[in-house]
């Protein structure tokens, strides 16, 4: 297997979030202490120390993942579905990023087809295509909300269309795919025995849409087809990158099976540590806190991210998120988009606010957008927000454009 190109996004984070001033590229919610997560739980005796159990034995501990951790999976997968998801039913990983590979590596082939939701986190088409598998682009639309079309979809399933990825809410829209959509891609999923894998880091992060909405978009999980995975970890949602845990699950117990035996060369276990840490932040005392602290976070920091496209709207444009922690922002100048490269590069030198250009990210065709992670603390936002209006005033005249 040959390595897949230059991971862009992962270069330019690595590259610049250590000197950003006001990190507002960052796509996870503002994090958390360890003290601080103990504060958010509904047992006010709870100390940090009581967290970890110190004198528990370091050794590798359970190789699939803790029981505590994936009962509180199991418990979360479950909730409004007839049929609970078995806590075995969940593989716990070193982060999101090590499930999405783990998925692809346990499961495609050279000769495989497979078509992938665009734009979307570079590693879910570009390792299934290092491969060697045949990868197809399902492109969502910014004109329509960043939805994509069904019926292209169905034209790009093939004989030998082995997977269709999600990501869902989508990074870097910070759209959904909606509970309709998702019905039909299952349904013709399912018509032909296709997988369907949805990368669902940022679940549960809805602020622009709730549970009361009849498009509300439910985990792949809960859509009644076997054959789904899904992954998600502690970064996004959870405030919780530091701690290196993520899983993957489904409700086909063959595909857990193929997914573990593929694991054992990649992981032998995940520090129990980190485990005690995730296994508390989902427990049922402290979930609900910190998902409403980040949902609270969400929305206050979008507002202020509307307030400035809308006093800027002659130069910028966005279709406002609905879920996760990052907006697409286009910024053109004369009827052309800006080359966003120069844009963050200029930006961050003078300013410190740090972006992402989305054509660096995502792909060349997405020139004079860029990422902006929004579910920082708000401070950082509000301050970042302040430095570009000042950028924007006197500098963003003299920023190249793209031909």
């Amino acid at each position: 297997m040959p390595p897949p190109p230059l991971f862009s996004v992962e270069q330019w984070m690595d590259k610049y979030e250590t000197t950003a001033k006001f990190n507002i590229a960052e796509t996870c919610c503002a994090s958390v202490s360890i003290e601080e997560l103990a504060s958010l739980s509904e047992n006010k005796e709870c100390k940090a120390s009581d967290i970890i159990d110190l004198a528990a034995i370091q050794n590798y501990g359970e190789i699939r993942g803790s029981t505590p951790l994936r009962n509180n999976l199991s418990r979360l997968y479950s909730s409004k579905v007839g049929t609970p998801l078995p806590p075995d039913n969940i593989l716990i990983t070193p982060g999101a990023i090590a499930a999405n590979f783990l998925v692809f590596y346990a499961l495609i082939k050279p000769s495989d087809h497979v078509i992938c939701h665009y734009p979307t986190y570079q590693q879910l088409y570009s390792v299934p295509a290092s491969l060697g598998a045949e990868v197809d682009l399902w492109k969502s639309k910014p004109d329509n909300k960043w939805l994509p079309d069904f019926d292209d979809l169905k034209a790009m399933v093939k004989d030998n269309t082995r997977m269709i990825i999600l990501n869902n809410p989508q990074n870097p829209t910070g759209q959904v795919l909606p509970k309709s959509l998702l019905q039909q891609i299952v349904d013709l999923a399912a018509s032909k025995d296709i997988l369907v894998f949805s990368d669902e880091v940022y679940r549960p992060l809805f602020h622009g849409i709730t549970p009361m909405d009849k498009d509300f978009p439910p985990s792949i999980l809960s859509m009644g087809y076997k054959n789904t995975i899904t992954t998600g970890s502690l970064s996004k949602a959870y405030s919780l990158a530091g701690v290196r845990v993520g899983w993957l699950a489904s409700r086909n117990r063959d595909i857990i099976e193929q997914c573990a035996s593929a694991r054992d060369y990649t992981t032998n276990a995940v520090s129990q540590l980190d485990q005690q840490v995730a296994a508390f932040a989902l427990s049922p005392d402290t979930l609900h806190s910190l998902l409403g602290r980040n949902i609270q976070l969400a929305k206050a920091n979008l507002e202020l991210i509307e307030r400035f496209v809308i006093k800027h709207d002659e130069y910028c444009s966005y279709t406002k998120p609905v879920a996760g922690t990052t907006a697409f922002v286009k910024f053109e100048r004369d009827g052309k988009p800006i080359d966003a490269k120069v844009f963050c590069e200029t930006l961050q030198a003078k300013t410190g606010v740090m972006f992402l250009p989305g054509d660096v990210g995502f792909g060349d065709e997405w020139k004079g957008y860029v990422r902006i992670g929004y579910v920082n603390r708000t401070e950082v936002v509000k301050e970042g927000l302040e430095e570009l209006r000042k950028f924007m005033r006197k500098e963003y005249d003299e920023l190249p454009l793209c031909e």
